[in-house]
């Protein structure tokens, strides 16, 4: 056995927290910055605030209240797991200027890509995916069309265009 004794140091001098190194305070801000981006970035891709657009329940409907009211359709395809539709929801469809203009001039009708009642819509006017955007006169004849996502310049455009 070992007869030497064990120094312990004295109560005053014992650092009771340890000291946290400089590099991970570094990982920790980056991570919560990363987090925070991330967020803020998941919000803008998804959020779609509401519009006031008078939209037609389907294109059945939509080709009826057209020929009654001898107005163009907005044909509108869109999905719910698209990301350029929801950017143009915020960005085009939810301006007061479209909103004014397309409840006045158009019947506008929102199709989803994604439900099998729509294939019938989206084989007659050849459209095989979204954002699709086609103005069609009050027949149901295509007059002009954009595919993607577009600016509410070019859609304002598109508009004008095919008047």
């Amino acid at each position: 056995m070992n007869n030497t004794e064990c120094e312990l140091p004295a109560a005053g001098t014992v650092d009771p927290s340890p000291k946290r190194k400089p590099l991970f305070h570094f990982w920790r801000c980056f991570w919560l910055t990363f987090l925070a981006v991330s967020l803020g970035y998941a919000w803008h891709s998804f959020y779609v605030p509401a519009n006031e657009i008078a939209w037609a329940e389907d294109y059945a409907l939509a080709k009826r209240q057209a020929a009654m009211s001898d107005k163009p359709i907005i044909l509108y395809f869109t999905a719910t797991w698209c990301v350029p539709c929801r950017v143009m929801k915020r960005q085009v469809w939810a301006d007061p200027q479209v909103m004014e203009l397309v409840n006045a001039e158009f019947v506008p009708v929102a199709i989803d890509v994604g439900d099998p009642e729509n294939a019938e819509v989206m084989a007659a006017y050849n459209v095989q995916g979204s954002p699709v955007t086609i103005v069609c006169d009050s027949h149901g004849k295509a007059l002009d069309w954009r595919v993607g996502g577009i600016s509410k310049i070019q859609f304002l455009e598109l508009l004008g265009s095919s008047n």
